[in-house]
Order: structure tokens, then C-alpha cells, then sequence
């Protein structure tokens, strides 16, 4: 299971539309390495600036790499914090994750990290089971 999901927001969604911040806290409970990883993102791009911050430092294990993988592999999930951090999420390999601002002055940047030539780029031995 992806998310620990409580009878009352499970209640809310059998019952037709989800209190998005309650989905939200949903997934900062259930996925906490993720969370963790795209909240720090968001506040290094903040203090830094940039076009993007990202990180390159593998998750300290599988259950944190299958957290991060659940995070941004469901369309639901992902655009939710999209939509909560104000940012866009890109995502490498099994942990390269990048935060862009929503600012279109970076979509050259975000579309250089998202393609087909940076994906090879960044590929490694190390990361042949990920």
C-alpha cells in the first residue's frame, strides 16, 4: 500500500470529493523520506534561487526509495505537492529529484533535465537495481 490512508479520509472519498489538504497530510505521514526530500528541496531553492535545486545523494535504503519512487510515479500524488510546494517536480533514476519554480523563464532548464539526453547522462552501474 502507498499511503496510510484513515477510515474518515477514505470516508471522505467514497462520499465523492477529497479535502486536498487532507490528502496532502496524508502523504507527508505515509511517505516522510519523500517528504522530507521535496520539502528541503523547496526551501534550498527558496534561500538559493536558481532555476532548480535537486538532489543527487541516494535514498539510505529501499524503503526510502520506494517512497520517493510512490511520490512521484502517481499522477495524483505528485501533482498534489506540485500544487501544495508552488513548484514542479521533475525525476532522475531512482532518486535524482528536482524542484523548478513555477516561472516559465526555467522551462528551457526543466525540459535540458527531463530529457531523453540527460536521462542517459545519468545513468550509473550503482543504479542498475533501483
Amino acid at each position: 500500500m502507498s499511503l496510510d490512508v484513515s477510515p474518515a479520509l477514505l470516508e471522505q472519498a467514497e462520499r465523492g470529493e477529497v479535502d486536498e489538504a487532507a490528502f496532502v497530510d496524508c502523504v507527508r505521514t505515509s511517505l516522510p523520506f519523500a517528504w522530507e526530500m521535496i520539502s528541503s528541496l523547496v526551501a534550498q531553492l527558496k534561500v538559493d534561487g536558481g532555476s532548480f535545486a535537486d538532489n543527487q545523494t541516494p535514498p539510505p535504503d529501499e524503503q526510502a526509495r520506494g517512497q520517493l519512487l510512490r511520490a512521484l510515479a502517481s499522477d495524483a500524488i505528485r501533482g498534489a505537492l506540485q500544487r501544495h510546494f508552488g513548484v514542479r517536480l521533475a525525476f532522475q533514476n531512482c532518486h535524482r529529484v528536482a524542484v523548478f519554480p513555477l516561472d516559465s523563464s526555467v522551462d528551457e532548464t526543466l525540459d535540458r533535465f527531463t530529457s531523453v539526453r540527460s536521462q542517459l547522462l545519468n545513468q550509473s552501474p550503482e543504479l542498475r537495481d533501483c
